[in-house]
């Protein structure tokens, strides 16, 4: 005689036998329901708010609220957005502003660059020059001698150099260089202050700039 405890073990078995052939039978599958109140997309009431308990006034209000909070968003994004756009804006003015000084700072370089080499090959010419003045002075200079000083002469004053330094200048410590004093003459004029009697040799200066300085006799 089978007892009770016996009789139940025995039913839940498997006519096979096998314990772990009742695990192979399919599970249902899990559903997932959206219970929001509020359409996430249109904000708009769901109809079936009334079926969840919801009273209409209730879920338009929730809906309002919802509807305010989105609209309230949507200042905050473009005060976000003008305040970067304005960032971006002064950023590109200070790169420009900054490109441009870089630009203006190396072509005054190049500039000064340009005039420092070309006073220092004018620089070489000086004696050439003073050997064609004092050709000229004691007039040897003639025929071609004469032609190819006077090309010198204009080419170098095309590049910019220029002479300076005559008898009767106020005396420029700046551009002259005295070599002498004496005593002031009725023939040297009246002129105030110290002045240039006698050039021993001319000045020459390239764009403001003193390649040689007028040297003198000075009288005062």
């Amino acid at each position: 005689m089978t007892s009770p405890d016996n009789a139940g073990s025995a039913g839940a078995q498997s006519p096979s036998g096998d314990p772990a052939q009742g695990q192979g039978q399919e599970q249902e599958p899990i559903t997932v329901r959206d219970k929001r109140l509020i359409d996430p997309e249109t904000g708009e009431v769901r109809a079936d708010t009334a079926a969840a308990g919801i009273s209409e006034d209730l879920a338009a209000a929730l809906a309002d609220v919802t509807k305010a909070a989105a609209a309230a968003e949507e200042p905050a994004a473009e005060a976000d957005a003008d305040t970067r756009v304005a960032e971006l804006t002064n950023d590109l003015q200070r790169v420009s502003a900054e490109y441009a000084n870089y630009r203006k700072r190396v072509d005054r370089d190049r500039v000064l660059m340009n005039e420092i080499t070309t006073a220092k090959v004018l620089s070489d010419f000086l004696p050439v020059l003073d050997d064609v003045a004092l050709a000229e002075k004691n007039g040897d200079l003639e025929g071609t001698f004469k032609t190819v000083a006077t090309s010198l002469r204009t080419t170098v004053a095309k590049l910019g150099l220029e002479q300076y330094g005559e008898v009767g200048e106020l005396f420029d410590p700046e551009v002259h260089e005295a070599l002498a004093n004496r005593e002031r003459t009725e023939a040297d004029g009246d002129a105030e202050g110290q002045i240039c009697v006698e050039v021993y040799q001319p000045g020459y200066r390239f764009k403001d700039r003193v390649v040689r300085p007028a040297r003198v006799v000075v009288a005062e």
